[in-house]
C-alpha cells in the first residue's frame, strides 16, 4: 500500500491537480471543521484523546490558530435540529436535541410523487442537521489534514507545504474543493505510513503473548449497569462517526447516531444555516453547460457522497435534465 501511494497516488494526484488550479477558489462554503479524533497511541486507548494521531477538535472561520474543544456527553455542544427535515420533535420542530435526548419522529411532508421540485423553505431532507454549539460543520479528509496542519504535525505540514508549492495556490486553496479533493491523499500518506508503526506493535505484541482481541472486563452480562448512558466515537473514512446509548433498566431506552454524511449532508436549520454540501454548492460555481452540470457533481464527489451515491438534478422548471447509464 505505501509503494502504491508514494509512486502512483500521490504523483498522479499532483499531476491532475495542476490542470484544476482554478478548483482552489471554489467549493469551500462553511469554513467550519470537526473532528472527534481517533488512532490512539499503543497501549493508550480511545479513553486517553492526547494520545491519537489525528486530535479531536473544531475549528471555525478558517481560524487555523485555535482549536476548540469538543465534548460529546456536552447538551449544549451538539445538536440536531429537523426544522427542514421530515421528522416531528415533541417540543417542536425548531427545537434542537442532544443524541442523548434524540427523537426519530418520522412525518413526510413533501410532495407526493412524482413530483417536480421540493420547496427548500419547508422540510425537504429524511437527514437531521446536526450542529456544533450552532455551527454547520464540515467533517472529513479535510477537516482531518486541517487539524493535523493546525495542530503541529510535521508529516501533515510538510505534506500541506508540499502540495501548496507543487500546485503555486495560495494557503487558502486548502479550503476548497481541489483541497478537499487533495487531503483525502494527503491523509491515505499520513495513515499508510503509519501503518507500519501499527503493524509492527501488533506484530511486538502478539510475540510476547498478548493475544487478546478484546476487554473481557465488561463481557458478562452479569457485570453490566442497570442504567448507564455513553457514546462511542471514531474518524470513520468520510468523517466524524457516533453513536450514543441510553439504557433503562438493563433495556436500550433511546440510540442515536451521526453520521459523516449527516454534518455534510444535512439540510438548513431553523437559523438557515445550510450544511456543507449545500454550502459548498453556493461558493463561487459557474456552470460552463448548465445541460450537463460537472461543476456541481465535482464539488459533492469531493465529499465522497454516500446517500444513494448519487446527486439528482432538476432544471428551474422541474426537468429532467440528463440520463447517465453505468453498466
Amino acid at each position: 500500500m505505501r509503494t502504491f501511494v508514494d509512486q502512483v497516488y500521490i504523483p498522479d494526484l499532483l499531476a491532475i491537480a495542476g490542470f484544476y488550479k482554478d478548483w482552489g477558489s471554489r467549493g469551500e462554503g462553511l469554513g467550519n471543521f470537526l473532528t472527534y479524533g481517533d488512532f490512539p497511541t499503543a497501549g493508550k486507548g480511545m479513553e486517553d484523546p492526547s494520545s491519537y494521531l489525528v486530535p479531536g477538535g473544531a475549528i471555525l472561520n478558517r481560524d487555523l490558530t485555535t482549536i476548540h474543544e469538543v465534548d460529546m456527553n456536552d447538551p449544549s455542544q451538539i445538536q440536531e435540529f429537523v426544522s427542514h427535515s421530515w421528522y416531528d420533535y415533541n417540543g417542536g420542530k425548531d427545537q434542537g436535541l442532544h443524541p442523548y435526548d434524540g427523537e426519530t419522529n418520522l412525518n413526510y411532508t413533501g410532495p407526493k410523487p412524482p413530483y417536480q421540485h421540493l420547496d427548500v423553505d419547508q422540510s425537504y431532507s429524511w437527514l437531521k442537521s446536526p450542529r456544533w454549539k450552532g455551527h454547520s460543520m464540515e467533517v472529513g479528509p479535510l477537516a482531518r489534514v486541517l487539524m493535523l496542519y493546525a495542530t503541529g504535525n510535521e508529516q501533515a505540514k510538510e505534506l500541506v507545504n508540499l502540495t501548496l508549492n507543487t500546485l503555486d495556490v495560495p494557503v487558502t486553496a486548502l479550503f476548497s474543493t481541489l483541497g478537499r479533493t487533495a487531503a483525502r491523499g494527503l491523509e491515505t500518506k499520513i495513515f499508510a505510513d503509519n501503518m507500519q508503526g501499527w503493524y509492527d506493535d501488533l506484530i511486538t505484541n502478539i510475540k510476547a503473548g498478548d493475544t487478546r482481541t478484546f476487554n473481557e472486563v465488561l463481557w458478562e452480562p452479569s457485570t453490566w449497569p442497570t442504567q448507564a448512558r455513553g457514546v462511542g466515537f471514531m474518524e470513520a473514512p468520510r468523517g466524524a462517526l457516533a453513536h450514543w446509548i441510553v439504557i433503562e433498566d438493563e433495556k436500550i431506552n433511546n440510540y442515536q447516531c451521526v453520521v459523516p454524511s449527516t454534518w455534510n449532508a444535512g439540510p438548513r436549520d431553523p437559523n438557515g444555516q445550510p450544511g456543507a454540501y449545500e454550502a459548498a454548492l453556493q461558493d463561487n460555481h459557474t456552470l460552463h453547460d448548465p445541460e450537463q452540470p460537472v461543476e456541481i457533481l465535482r464539488t459533492i464527489h469531493s465529499f465522497d457522497p454516500c446517500i444513494a451515491c448519487a446527486v439528482h438534478l432538476t432544471d428551474p422548471d422541474g426537468e429532467e435534465i440528463t440520463t447517465v447509464k453505468v453498466r
